[in-house]
């Protein structure tokens, strides 16, 4: 189910990436490719899966018996008189078992048990925590790219003005001042686009590491930012984070500490060790059977402060869990809100700012060459058709983010309607 987390539904379902070949060729990498070298190469998954096996290795030695003691005493070996030589020498040779009580080995079973499914439901965390933070960066990566894109776009437009600029300059309807003036906004731009191509390089960088490189392996990646749709109710979303896996792990967390407690009651109950010996003495030549039982007499230690610290770790338990509930709750909302704001300033942005700044600015242009505008209007209006498209772009990438974070928390995809897709 974890595998099959939203990011990679949405790439199979929305996003037309290339195909495979090109992602694994370094030329082109798909948000799919992304998510299975995550998964194949990120350290935290293999730290994730070495901690159940560590735990796995304390489940088995939890069901370990105590191992039986063999002993030897001699007695009487040297001394005065009738011991003097070894002639009273006493030989006894005894092998004694601690007997514990059932209930405490079941319950030690129960706290490992109850640990490993811990581990476990951990390792699918990290697993869902580093498909979103792949998804994240890979949308991130996207944005940067139409990001040097658009700034392109505005460079292109404002080298397309030159020529005009230097026939009005030519034709004496404006100084040559205004050539200077339309390079140096072009300049600004170009160094906008250098300080976007640091970011993308960051942001190729974060992404390589998540799948385990340190360099990026990969030209671009592929996918079309401009798809968006509605998510369900954040009702249905508070629902599903019930299916969180670092919910779920609070049911063995809770296990573990509870039988951690009924161990540590226990422990104050003695073990009876009991034993059985064979005995010869050198100056009769006689044999004899010994048995001995022996059981601690709990007087002084009753185990009270591990009794009391197991008790206060498993109401702190219930605390953690709902300190983890109302974070996942605070994170799905502020993620929640930003894909519904993104929403509708990608909808203002298209249906009416868009447009209208590129009607205006193809106005400003053709009045420019007939003198009804300045170069200050005109280069404000094509900037004005950039900074829309630059807002667009940023609210396209906050919006995949967002999905990406709320598809990280409840654990499972959801689909997306399509209907006020472009």
């Amino acid at each position: 189910m974890l595998f099959r987390v939203a990011i990679l539904a949405v790439s199979l379902s929305v996003y037309p990436f290339g195909d495979d070949a090109d992602a694994r060729s370094g030329s082109t990498l798909t948000l799919r490719d992304a998510l299975h070298r995550a998964l194949a190469s990120n350290p935290r998954l293999t730290a994730a899966e070495r901690d159940v096996g560590i735990a796995t290795g304390r489940r088995i030695q939890s069901g370990a018996i105590a191992n039986p003691e063999l002993s030897v005493d001699v007695d009487n070996v040297a001394g005065s008189g009738a011991y003097r030589g070894g002639r009273s020498v006493e030989t006894l040779l005894q092998i004694s078992q601690l007997i514990e009580l059932p209930s405490k080995r079941a319950a030690r079973i129960g706290a490992a048990s109850a640990g490993l499914d811990s581990a476990a439901w951990q390792r699918q965390v990290t697993r869902l925590e580093i498909l979103s933070e792949t998804a994240i960066a890979y949308f991130s990566v996207l944005g940067a790219q139409r990001r040097i894109e658009i700034f392109d776009e505005h460079v292109a437009t404002l080298d397309r003005l030159t020529p005009l600029l230097q026939r009005r300059v030519d034709a004496g309807a404006a100084s040559i001042a205004e050539i200077a003036r339309g390079q140096v906004a072009a300049d600004l731009i170009r160094a906008d686009r250098e300080r976007a191509k640091a970011q993308l390089s960051n942001a190729r960088r974060d992404l390589a590491i998540l799948m385990g490189t340190s360099t990026p392996q990969f030209a671009r990646v592929a996918g079309r930012l401009a798809v968006t749709g509605s998510p369900p109710s954040f009702k249905s979303v508070l629902q599903a984070i019930d299916a969180n896996p670092q919910l779920i792990r609070w049911s063995a967390v809770r296990v573990q500490r509870e039988q951690e407690l009924i161990a540590s009651r226990l422990k104050a109950v003695p073990d009876a060790r009991v034993g059985v010996g064979w005995k010869h003495e050198r100056a009769t030549g006689d044999n004899a059977v010994r048995v001995g039982l022996s059981v601690a007499l709990p007087v002084w230690d009753q185990n009270r402060g591990d009794i009391f610290a197991a008790e206060q770790n498993l109401e702190k338990a219930h605390a953690e869990q709902a300190i983890n509930k109302a974070l996942l709750i605070s994170t799905a909302g502020r993620a929640y809100d930003t894909v519904t704001g993104a929403l509708r300033e990608i909808a203002l942005l298209r249906d009416s700012a868009i447009p209208n700044a590129r009607r205006a600015a193809e106005a400003i242009e053709s009045g420019y060459t007939q003198g009804r505008f300045t170069l200050l209007e005109l280069l404000d209006a094509v900037s004005s058709v950039a900074q829309a498209s630059l807002r667009e772009q940023e609210a396209q990438q906050q919006f995949h983010v967002g999905i990406a974070t709320i598809e990280g928390l409840v654990g499972d995809p959801f689909v997306l309607s399509r209907a006020g897709r472009r």
